[in-house]
């Protein structure tokens, strides 16, 4: 072969190795680019369920408070142990400290139920965005995402009790409890963790 022929085969390379940097170079960026919106859309999950737990756990601390003024005091606290009573004035403010802490704004909140069991729904924005990239729009656009989180009573009691006296429950787990409102103590109850559980729904 003839220095000729070697200097044509390698012009005709250079255009095609080149050709095929750029395209790599593109798949990279472009995987960069969907990895970022993969990680801002994950944040923004995790900051939707942060916050609708908070408003849930905000309203079981409101259950239990409401529990602890009512035994003894009349014939419905047996109602707060069913989660029956809660307002939830305090959930919409412990949901925006935790979305503010995950580096988000609550945009959507109100009152849910699933399943029989109540709850709050909350949907996000984050206060970032998904960051320059060589999709066009991603460095001004905001992750958004929704979450709802219940609440669910974990003690049952024979629907005959009498709530002028002393009743016992059963809760999940095994534990039980005794409460008599005759003679009762704020530190009787328990954990509010045994009397509720609060947990993500879906």
């Amino acid at each position: 072969m003839t220095a000729g022929h070697l200097h044509s085969d390698r012009g005709q390379t250079l255009p095609i190795y080149i050709w095929l940097t750029g395209i790599l170079l593109f798949v990279a960026f472009a995987f960069f680019a969907f990895a970022q919106a993969a990680s801002a859309r994950n944040g923004a999950q995790s900051a939707a369920d942060a916050a609708a737990l908070a408003a849930a756990q905000d309203a079981r601390d409101e259950l239990v408070d409401g529990l602890t003024l009512s035994i003894g005091e009349g014939d419905d606290w047996l109602d707060w142990l069913a989660g029956d009573k809660f307002t939830g004035d305090g959930a919409r403010g412990a949901a925006d400290a935790l979305a503010a802490d995950n580096d988000s704004t609550v945009i959507g909140f109100g009152p849910d139920e699933v399943n029989g069991y109540p709850g709050f729904w909350a949907k996000i924005e984050t206060t970032y965005t998904v960051g320059d990239s060589i999709i066009p729009g991603t460095e001004s656009q905001h992750a958004k995402a929704e979450a709802t989180a219940i609440i669910k009573p974990r003690c049952d009691v024979d629907p005959s009790a009498d709530p002028e006296k002393a009743v016992e429950f059963e809760c999940d787990g095994g534990e039980s409890f005794e409460l008599d409102p005759d003679d009762f103590e704020p530190g009787d109850l328990p954990d509010a963790s045994v009397l509720f559980s609060v947990h993500l729904a879906g």
